[in-house]
């Protein structure tokens, strides 16, 4: 199973966010979404995980810029998913990204 690199924006659907993440801080993952016109489901979350960066203002503070998310969708592909928190808090560039797919081969 190889990744290939997609690193494009998905459509979340409308309500299809797990509460569950948000209750801890995290944004909570689109359980189902668009990309390329086409629908995905995740099914199960195999693994989460954040990436940090340092304060752009000089402070030397670490803050969270990526919510990372390893799931299986419906339709049998494994995709890396994140948040992207955006600069500065800018509303306007956070969203989600598919980052990687592959396909689920019968024996995982």
């Amino acid at each position: 199973m190889s990744d290939q690199l997609i690193s494009e924006p998905i459509d979340p659907i409308p309500g299809s966010f797990d509460t569950n993440f948000m209750s801890s801080g995290t944004p909570g993952l689109p359980r189902e979404f668009l990309w390329r016109k086409q629908n995905f489901i995740v099914e199960k979350v195999i693994k989460t995980w954040r990436t940090t960066g340092p304060c752009h203002h000089g402070s030397g503070e670490q803050y969270v810029r990526r919510h990372w998310f390893e799931v299986i969708t419906t339709s049998h592909h494994v995709m890396k998913l994140y948040f992207d928190k955006g600069n500065h808090g800018k509303s306007k560039e956070m969203g989600w990204i598919l980052f990687t797919v592959s396909e689920k081969t019968p024996s995982d």
